[in-house]
């Protein structure tokens, strides 16, 4: 095939509520550009996209799909991307190197939920959309309804430039108000006549041609000029005006389709190419360090991976755009991260499963290679003698939440390497060994996410998996001053251990002042500080360690193997076996034998008498609260917001925007297991969240009281 210069080239990522048919217009593109010669269905499992059997099983995209097609002698490279939210990682990726959105809408639902979230990401990453009204052939399709609802809802204004004549189950023409023509299709190949608008539906498009005209003036002065002079523009001017009212964000065009009837097809890929944003116009690629990289192909190379698969007898294949230059095959080039060399064996264009070789790749072009020894997604490959690194990718924060185990005990290892390569393949699944928990636990987007691993694994690898309710990482801490001290004593023939530790320890807070004298139990103790020793707990929080020693009573030598002793037990709390956090420790007495005293017996005694002393000083167990964000419909925001004050939630504010409430509420962790299931029970699928890490707070007491039932003190002195 031809290699495509970055004007020849237009990139761009279909999105869209789940069920919107973005597969089946991505096969109609596909078909028009002849790189498939009859399309496939998403009903006999044959399409470009949706290609795994997992998406086969079940009858819609999980994965995003790179595929491209050639039209009007130009290259348009389409990433397929999920509807579900559960898979908007595929999203994030997809817009790092995709330049427009090709947002599309069921013709009977119109905006929905799934269209207010991947809008909201198009914001979070500034990139423009065209809007497409899809399945006008069905039954209860209702074009007007469904644009009415995407300009109460959209925050970037929609401009229709075709509507339909005939929609539902008899649909085969529109009537284009950029063009002025009426278009009829003949069969469900694409073919289509071009006709004279009817004399009906004249005034109807010349009012919208006039809206079209009047939104494309906006946005330039010199065609606002033009557009009072003469009182029109051409169909060249108004192209000019959206296609900076588009490359702005301030303007939507709205398009029909019948991505199954491949009706519509070749107009909305015509407009792309003249219209959309493409490598050179787009905004430019940043570098970590914040400098922009245009897209000159004579310039050093520069490849992002933004997509990484593992393929059974092929192995690692990583999907790229080619920020600058040209990659070409067997070039050597370097990876940011590593500082590795990484040779460039072969280079493809992608039509999904289909991959058709080439000799090279220029700037702004899509593709993959394969075999790559040490390069993942988010890396960037570069010339030797410019090396740069690309900004990453920033996913979304994990919603859900589990610990996972395999059925089979000897299977234990095999799942670590499975459950690594899930997370190579898609950057939103996070797995880690909790040594605090003593769980392996795993993270997604939601519950169906992980299922969909857990089907995966099952069905590819025969290796049966299972999720339970996680631990969660409780910390400890204490409230009041207390003192305590604990005597070693152990004789067994010959040397015997002896050591006594004095402590007092209190609540550690930022900025307080130096201690000097405390009063506990009646008793004065004064201190007069040796030593100081201040620790970033790992965990979070902090200890503060003093050695307040006088006269001798322990030899400094000591020390270290007390604070060891302490650190022992804040590492295995006292009243549940979490980490303990934020103490102040002031060692100011003890006792020590010239023969007996040894480290083993000061760290066992200053790891006794921290437990005690702990234990009198207003223990409390904190939990992690999260900061969560619903957004949903409103006509649910009750039962929303009723379950969430049954998960002790504290309510911080609600927000009500076109159709849509956000509600924002600080909730414990704990009570988050399995809420993504609930809330898509509560709300019909109809609602999403985000949930991200506030604090630490206290437990109320009849949760600590719970909590200290259940845990049995294991300590073996």
């Amino acid at each position: 095939m031809k290699n495509y210069s970055a004007r020849e080239i237009k990139n761009i990522v279909l999105v869209g509520a789940p069920s919107t048919g973005k597969t089946t217009l991505a096969e109609a593109m596909a078909y028009e550009g002849k790189v498939i010669d009859r399309r496939g269905s998403i009903e006999n499992n044959n399409t470009l996209s949706d290609n795994t059997d997992i998406e086969h099983e079940y009858k819609r995209s999980i994965y995003s799909t790179i595929l491209f097609t050639e039209f009007m002698d130009r290259k348009l490279n389409i990433i397929d991307c999920p509807g579900s939210d559960d898979f908007c990682g595929n999203l994030f990726s997809a817009f790092k190197v995709g330049d427009v959105g090709i947002m599309l809408f069921n013709a009977q639902n119109g905006w929905e939920v799934g269209s207010e979230i991947q809008s909201r990401y198009a914001r979070i990453l500034n990139k423009p959309l065209i809007g497409v009204i899809n399945q006008l052939d069905a039954e209860k399709a209702n074009f007007e309804a469904a644009y009415e609802s995407i300009r109460a809802a959209s925050q970037v204004k929609p401009v229709i430039v075709q509507y339909p004549v005939n929609q539902g189950t008899g649909f085969d023409s529109f009537i284009d108000v950029l063009m002025m023509k009426m278009y009829r299709f003949k069969d469900e190949n694409g073919t289509r006549e071009e006709l004279e608008i009817p004399a009906e539906e004249m005034e109807k498009a010349k009012a919208l041609n006039q809206e079209l005209v009047e939104m494309a003036a906006e946005h330039d002065d010199a065609l606002m000029e033009l557009y009072f002079d003469k009182g029109t523009l051409t169909q060249n001017d108004i192209r000019a005006g959206l296609k900076i009212g588009v490359a702005r964000r301030e303007v939507m065009p709205i398009f029909c389709t019948s991505g199954k009837r491949d009706i519509g097809t070749k107009r909305l890929m015509e407009f792309i190419i003249n219209v959309a944003p493409g490598p050179l116009t787009a905004p430019k690629f940043l570098s970590s360090e914040g400098e922009e990289i245009a897209a000159e192909e004579s310039e050093p190379a520069v490849a992002f991976i933004f997509k990484s698969q593992l393929e059974q007898h092929i192995g690692e294949i990583s999907y790229m755009r080619i920020v600058r230059g040209k990659i070409t095959e067997g070039m050597e080039l370097v990876n940011s991260r590593t500082g590795n060399k990484e040779k460039i064996s072969q280079l493809f264009a992608v039509a999904g499963k289909n991959r058709i070789k080439v000799s090279e790749l220029s700037a702004g072009d899509i593709g993959c290679t394969v075999k790559l020894k040490g390069s993942r997604t988010n890396d960037t490959l570069s010339a030797p003698a410019a090396p740069v690194a690309i900004e990453p990718i920033v996913f979304p924060e994990p919603r859900y939440r589990a610990a996972v185990k395999a059925k089979v005990q000897a299977d234990e290892e095999r799942l670590g390497k499975l459950l690594g390569d899930a997370k190579y393949e898609d950057p939103t699944i996070l797995v880690e060994y909790s040594k605090e928990l003593k769980q392996t636990i795993i993270q997604g987007q939601g519950e169906h996410h992980l299922n969909i691993l857990k089907a995966r694994l099952a069905n590819e690898n025969k290796l049966e998996l299972e999720y339970f309710a996680p631990k969660i990482p409780y910390r400890e801490t204490i409230t009041k001053v207390a003192q305590a001290d604990y005597r070693h004593k152990k004789q067994s023939g010959g040397a015997g251990q002896f050591g006594e530790v004095h402590m007092v320890i209190e609540p550690y807070f930022e900025g307080m002042p130096e201690p000097s004298k405390y009063k506990v139990n009646g008793k004065d103790i004064a201190v007069n500080i040796k030593g100081k020793e201040e620790y970033d707990l790992e965990w979070g929080g902090k200890l503060q360690f003093y050695n307040s020693i006088v006269g001798g009573a322990i030899d400094a030598r000591f020390m270290p193997a007390i604070l060891k002793g302490i650190m022992e037990k804040m590492d295995e709390g006292p009243l549940t076996g979490s980490y303990a956090r934020d103490i102040r420790v002031i060692i100011y007495d003890g006792k020590m034998h010239p023969v007996d005293s040894n480290e083993i017996s000061f760290k066992l005694a200053a790891r006794n008498a921290f437990k005690e002393a702990f234990r009198n000083a207003g223990p409390k167990i904190m939990e992690p609260i999260y900061n969560v964000e619903v957004l949903t419909p409103s006509e649910y925001m009750g039962s929303v917001m009723s379950d969430l004050q049954n998960r002790r939630a504290m309510i911080m504010g609600m927000e009500s925007d076109k159709g849509f409430d956000r509600l924002n509420a600080r909730v414990p962790l704990a009570e988050l297991y399995r809420y993504s299931t609930t809330l898509s029970s509560l709300t019909s699928g109809a609602a999403t969240y985000t949930m991200q890490f506030a604090s630490y707070e206290q437990v109320p007491a009849d949760v600590q009281d719970k909590l200290l039932k259940a845990y049995t003190d294991t300590d073996e002195e």
